[in-house]
This record gives C-alpha cells, sequence and structure tokens, in this order.
C-alpha cells in the first residue's frame, strides 16, 4: 500500500494510526489532484456488477438473505473508526443483516473508492468531499453522518516556545503540506489574531510522528489532531501548547471526519444506508459508553495498533463523537454550508459550489 504521501501529494497530521504514532491525516488536495484519482477508478453511477471491493458487495437481499458491503477506510484503521469495529466485533451489523468488509484504499483514495461503486460507504471529510464536487468530473459521494461532531484539530508547540496563539506562530517554524487550503487557513488565522504570515517560516512537513518532530527541532509548529498526537504527547511527558482552528474562528469548525456513501448506492438501496448507520451509530455510542473497552475491541482487530496510545485517544474521543449535538453522526446545515462558502470566497476550489449540497440526514434515522 501506498503512502499518503505518495498517494495525494501531501500529507496532513491526523487521528491515531495502527502503527504506534504513525498517522496521516490525508493533505488539502487539489481539486485537479482529486479529479485525476477519480478518473482512475471510473466516474460513472453506481453499478452493482462492477463492484469488486469485496467478494459479493449484492445490494439486494430477501427476507432471509444477507446484504454484503465494502467499507472504505480513509487510511489505516484508528481510533476515529472505533464505532465501525465495534458494530463489526460486536455483531452489530449482523442485527442488521449486513456482512461488512473494511478496507483500505490501495491505489486511489476512499472518495474513488466510493464514487465508483467500489466500497458503497466509506470515510472522508468535507474538505475532500468539496473537491469532488467542484471537479470537472464529479462522482456520487455524499456525507449520511458525522464521525465527529466538531473540528478537532489545530497547532501544536513545544510548551517551552510560548506559542500559545496564531500570531506567535511568527517568526517559528511551520511544517506545511504546502497545499492551498491548508496554507491559506494558516495565513487567515494568524492575521486574524494580528500576526504577519509572512514572517511564517515554512518546511517540507516530513515526519510520521509530530512529537519527535518536535523534539527533534524539525520544526517549532505543526497541524494535528488533538484526539492523536496531544495524546500522544501526553503519554510520552512531552509538554507541548495547543490551541484549535474552531476557537479562532467558526468557519472552521468543519466536519472531519465522516461517513460517505455512493450517492447513487443510498438512493436506490435507501434501507440498507440506514440499516448500516443504525449499526454503526451503537458503536459509537459505545465507545462514548465505555471508551477503553471499545478500544480494546479495536485493537483486538488490528493487533499491531499502539494499545496504551489508542486508549488515550479514546478517552479523549469519547466526549467527541456526539459531543454538543442531539445524537451521534447530525452534521448541522449551517456549519456545512460556512465552509463550503468560505472556499468559494477564497477561490480555492475549481468551480463554486452549492453550499448545501454534498450532504443528507436522509439516512441517519433520529
Amino acid at each position: 500500500m501506498k503512502t499518503r504521501n505518495e498517494q495525494v501529494a501531501g500529507i496532513r497530521a491526523g487521528g491515531c494510526g495502527a502503527g504506534g504514532s504513525r498517522i496521516s491525516r490525508r493533505a488539502f488536495v487539489r481539486g485537479t489532484a482529486l479529479a485525476a484519482a477519480l478518473g482512475l477508478a471510473g466516474c460513472g453511477a453506481y453499478d452493482n456488477s462492477g463492484a469488486t471491493g469485496g467478494s459479493d458487495t449484492s445490494a439486494k437481499s430477501g427476507k432471509d438473505s444477507v446484504t454484503k458491503l465494502t467499507f472504505c477506510l480513509d487510511y489505516t484503521p484508528n481510533t476515529n473508526h472505533t464505532g465501525v469495529y465495534v458494530a463489526q466485533q460486536k455483531g452489530y451489523f449482523a442485527d442488521e443483516g449486513l456482512e461488512v468488509e473494511i478496507v483500505q484504499p490501495a491505489e486511489d483514495t476512499a472518495e474513488a473508492m466510493i464514487g465508483s461503486g467500489e466500497a458503497q460507504l466509506g470515510v472522508s471529510y468535507q474538505d475532500y468531499i468539496a473537491n469532488v464536487l467542484a471537479s470537472d468530473s464529479p462522482v456520487p459521494i455524499v456525507a449520511v453522518a458525522a464521525i465527529i461532531q466538531h473540528n478537532t484539530s489545530g497547532i501544536m508547540s513545544r510548551k517551552a516556545d510560548g506559542i500559545t496563539s496564531a500570531r506567535g506562530m511568527c517568526d517559528h517554524v511551520y511544517a506545511t503540506w504546502d497545499m492551498p487550503i491548508e496554507q491559506a487557513t494558516i495565513k487567515q488565522i494568524v492575521e486574524d489574531d494580528g500576526g504577519d504570515y509572512s514572517k511564517v517560516k515554512m518546511v517540507p512537513y516530513s515526519v510520521d510522528d509530530e512529537v519527535a518532530g518536535l523534539r527533534g527541532d524539525m520544526f517549532d509548529t505543526v497541524w494535528v489532531y488533538e484526539g492523536w498526537a496531544v495524546q500522544n504527547a501526553a503519554l510520552q511527558g512531552y509538554d507541548v501548547n495547543y490551541f484549535n482552528f474552531r476557537d479562532m474562528d467558526d468557519v472552521f469548525d468543519f466536519y472531519t471526519p465522516v461517513i460517505a456513501a455512493n450517492g447513487d448506492y443510498a438512493q436506490q438501496n435507501p434501507d440498507v444506508v440506514k440499516a448500516f448507520l443504525r449499526a454503526v451509530r451503537r458503536g459509537y455510542e459505545d465507545a462514548i459508553k465505555d471508551p477503553e473497552a471499545s478500544a480494546d475491541l479495536l485493537c483486538a482487530a488490528v493487533p499491531e495498533m499502539d494499545a496504551a496510545l489508542a486508549k488515550q485517544s479514546a478517552l479523549f474521543l469519547a466526549g467527541q463523537y456526539q459531543a454538543d449535538a442531539p445524537t451521534w453522526g447530525v452534521i448541522d446545515a449551517d456549519r456545512w454550508a460556512r465552509y463550503f462558502l468560505w472556499l468559494n470566497e477564497k477561490g480555492l476550489v475549481e468551480k463554486q459550489l452549492d453550499t448545501g449540497a454534498g450532504w443528507t440526514m436522509d439516512y441517519l434515522e433520529q
């Protein structure tokens, strides 16, 4: 399997990885790059006969038959995916008459696999869906549930450097993926905080472990997810400062990650998608109620995972999966639209987005 660096021309710090502290939240990718990846996977509507993600991905099931689905992760298994693995390990999918194969993307992205119908559902992000919708060859992909209710990413730095807000990034070294949306985000938070963006020094992001990068003076600041890198620092006893983006501007409280479905498949098989989400919601509700036991189930399914870090991450995410939403999985229309509007206004997508497109709550039963 190629690394995310090889797959999408850049990496972005992310959730919890199976190989210890190694994990990359996929980079903000230009729409053209994503369109090319999607083109490799095929751009047609869902065709059951062409679905090859599992041994049998048939969407058609009689009363006593089992519906087989392929669910594509965004990267290696991690604590963002805990509810999916809990649903599998505890038989919640089976309760719904589903047999779910969980796969990782190979040569293409999860969006390519979902959009082509190789996988009926999978993990994506609001910014990735934006690039799909704005591409020259859009494919049917739609967010159907929020895995984590709020954006839990931000900037981490060594505590000794005293960088407690965005303007403190000036005259320090930031590890960048050299992506337009990423750098537009950094520019806005620095300038809104009274800093001079031109004084932010940048080096290429080239590590798997952000804590090791800070220890080794490879950079001073780095974009991370609080649920993994900050927990990793705490577990190592390494003192860091951290501030998150959504506290600086609510436009950055976008949805990352989400469960996405092939839109054509979902329209043709709404009961199957609803059944999948019922099972997964039970899994995430368990992860909220008993994070350590749920982390144990995740590690049992993925034995190479760092168990201590997985539990530390699970304890943090237990309060984040649903957070202040009425139930797990809810997507707020205003928050979704606000981020798409920002992408439009900053010219960060190839085509103007319909700010209400790319998501639906039709399949998540309240």
